[in-house]
């Protein structure tokens, strides 16, 4: 299982409530594209529109931009594979207010490629200093080791 792409600027602005695997409905381009690891997840987030999610933001540059389609749209919204009852718990989070939805990572199980999710409410200030101090304390401990 390997994996793709990575938004650890989420798991660092956000404190993650619930996660969810997921499909993703992507062009032949996209998926050779995302498999040589290009695929960029900062500043995307899942929107719901009708009964139905969406990625939205997500940059997927083409696999090879010179045979690329000439209106292909790296940044277009993708639709994700869900079920309804999940769609009902996004929609119902999306609303509530303090909460939103953020990609999480991309990777492969067996020869379909997922997307993690999550639920997830926005650090504050001092908690992210306190994410910073943590992380370098044990990068300390690990160097005197």
């Amino acid at each position: 299982m390997a994996t793709f792409a990575n938004n650890s600027k989420a798991l660092f602005d956000y404190e993650i409530l619930e996660r969810f695997t997921l499909g993703l409905e992507l062009l032949g381009l996209e998926v050779k594209s995302i498999k040589e690891g290009k695929m960029n997840l900062r500043g995307a987030f899942v929107a719901i529109r009708g009964n139905e999610a969406y990625l939205v933001s997500a940059e997927i540059p083409p696999y090879q931009p010179k045979n690329a389609p000439q209106d292909y749209d790296a940044t277009r919204a993708r639709r994700l594979l869900l079920t309804k009852d999940e769609v009902e718990k996004l929609r119902g989070a999306e609303q509530t207010k303090g909460l939103t939805i953020v990609p999480i990572s991309v990777y492969n199980k067996g020869r379909f490629l997922k997307l993690d999710i999550a639920i997830a409410r926005g650090k504050k200030k001092f908690d992210k200093r306190q994410a910073i101090k943590k992380r370098d304390v044990e990068r300390d401990l690990k160097r005197t080791l």
